[in-house]
């Protein structure tokens, strides 16, 4: 399905906006049920997910196995599912050369897409994070393509050090300032390790900073808020928490013969109800921070 142009052009006018206000959370469906489930819990954009498609085709992530053809499907359905702004995770453009990478924000686009992310990591173990010009040449790369687009796109630039076991927050602010001046929308530095670090990043940068959370109960979106993030995104975080609640159930199973995670599990007619796109979200417990 492809997006209706003034749809799309609502959507990305939305999206844009959003960085202008306080702190918002975009969470980061995996598929297009769980867009629907998230569009019903009251988020106002989403975003796909490498590590959650990587786990529901059964690969790893950030090692170049889950191809641009079935990332734009995913950013296809998932923009279908919802009326909400949908931004891609395009890890590194898929392809070697800055053309490559400009032609994955067109095909994202064309997919319904109406902001996107590319990173700096490479998926090559022997040179994980490309070096610093090469890098830059990709944004710009990614800045032209988004600016010929028909609406505003909105292009977020990360610096993957911390994911990638280089925890030098000196560089990483040196590459999202380069990034910035490439003409980056968004910045964003996944796995910062505390509030200071990501306080830092902040107010070392003068465009919204995006910020992952999830990975610690102790954050919290009022906090990461505080530090300067104007965007939350959780990352394979939701996934990962579905992956787990189905191994623990799967695991009692196996081992006791029980079905006590049964307890609490959306019934079958809830189930479908959301496939339905109708309905009340269970369990929803109010708006999610913005």
């Amino acid at each position: 399905m492809t997006l209706d142009p003034a749809d799309q052009r609502g959507r990305a006018e939305t999206f844009a906006s959003l960085h202008e206000g306080p702190a918002f959370v975009i969470p980061n469906p995996w598929d297009a049920g769980t867009a629907r489930l998230f569009t019903r819990m009251g988020f106002p954009a989403l975003a796909t997910t490498s590590g959650g498609l990587a786990l529901a085709l059964g690969r790893v992530d950030g090692a170049n196995q889950v191809t641009r053809e079935e990332t734009l499907a995913n950013i296809r359905a998932i923009a279908s599912a919802t009326h909400l702004p949908v931004a891609a995770d395009l890890e590194s453009g898929f392809g070697p050369d800055p053309g490559d990478v400009a032609d994955t924000i067109r095909l994202a686009a064309e997919a319904g897409a109406v902001g996107g992310s590319i990173e700096d990591a490479t998926g090559d173990p022997s040179r994980p994070i490309a070096g610093l010009d090469e890098a830059v040449r990709r944004v710009e790369a990614a800045v032209a393509a988004a600016r010929a687009l028909p609406f505003r796109f909105t292009l977020t630039a990360r610096a993957e050090n911390f994911l990638y076991g280089r925890p030098d927050l000196d560089d990483t602010i040196t590459r999202l300032k380069a990034y910035e001046a490439a003409g980056a929308d968004v910045l964003y530095a996944p796995g910062l390790p505390d509030l200071e670090a990501v306080r830092t990043v902040c107010g070392a940068v003068g465009k919204p900073v995006n910020v992952l959370a999830g990975g610690s109960d102790g954050v919290t979106v009022a906090g990461l808020a505080a530090a300067g993030a104007r965007r939350v995104s959780l990352g394979s975080a939701l996934a990962r928490a579905a992956l787990s609640a189905a191994f623990a159930a799967a695991q009692e199973i196996a081992e006791h013969g029980t079905f006590a995670f049964s307890r609490g599990m959306l019934t079958y007619a809830e189930m479908n109800a959301l496939g339905a796109g109708s309905g009340e979200p269970p369990s929803a417990g109010g708006s999610p921070p913005a």
